[in-house]
């Protein structure tokens, strides 16, 4: 059974850079053996979160409290292996509309704190931003960042970008990249897809490893003791000058 692949666009606009470069790192995902899907989240109702969690931890949790489509892309995140985030560019952050739907997607990691695991955990995302300016890299490390620590895989390779005000078909170096977006999913999918880890995040972990903490602690304090007399001349010359 082929590996399944969704694409999220988050333009508005469903023929611009940004919906280019995602169906090229969807359809190159289908080369490399993957089911693929691509929704529009412009075309959805999604809401922004109301930050549940902040009143009550385990109030965050999946089906989200909230009645609009997210529900169905809950569940298609869930069936899916892997997913792409598209979005343009907006003031050097990712679109609203990426934003609303990335914030919602914590009620499936805050089941960590439900179920003991992040639903999507070991699940694997790539991403691809798309401006007429700068602000590419912000976009990209602030959602690859995000991902990471909800518990999804960013394989080698698995972001793009542009951010030039032209045609992005006609920068074959970034059509490039997009395609290597679409085949570095699809392959890391289907590792992880074969790879039967234990769950990666452990909320019982500082339960079970005091003792590191206290090793630290005394580590630290016994290399304060030997460096001190050094760091105390550096700080005396300092003062006198």
């Amino acid at each position: 059974m082929p590996v399944k692949v969704i694409g999220f666009n988050g333009s508005p606009r469903k023929y611009g850079n940004t919906f280019k470069l995602l169906s090229i790192a969807l359809n190159s995902a289908r080369r490399h053996g993957a089911e693929v899907e691509l929704i529009h989240l412009g075309d959805l109702t999604i809401k922004p979160c109301l930050g549940c969690l902040s009143d009550v931890q385990e109030a965050c949790r999946y089906p989200c409290v909230i009645d609009d489509d997210m529900k169905e892309i809950y569940d298609k995140v869930l069936s899916a292996n892997a997913i792409i985030i598209a979005t343009p560019i907006y003031w050097y952050q990712p679109s609203g509309l990426v934003k609303n739907f990335v914030d919602r997607l914590t009620a499936l990691e805050n089941m960590i704190w439900i179920s003991g695991r992040s639903w999507v955990e070991g699940k694997v995302a790539g991403v691809l931003a798309v401006g007429n300016d700068s602000g590419e890299m912000l976009v990209v490390s602030a959602l690859t960042t995000t991902l990471i620590t909800m518990g999804f895989v960013i394989p080698p390779f698995a972001i793009a970008c542009f951010n030039e005000n032209r045609d992005v078909l006609e920068d074959e170096s970034t059509v490039l990249d997009a395609m290597n977006v679409g085949r570095s999913v699809a392959l890391m999918a289907e590792l992880m897809k074969k790879f039967k880890a234990e769950k990666w995040f452990s909320p019982d972990l500082l339960s079970r490893m005091r003792d590191v903490v206290e090793f630290s602690r005394r580590k630290a304090l016994e290399n304060m003791e030997l460096q001190r007399s050094s760091r105390d001349s550096i700080v005396r010359k300092l003062l006198s000058r």
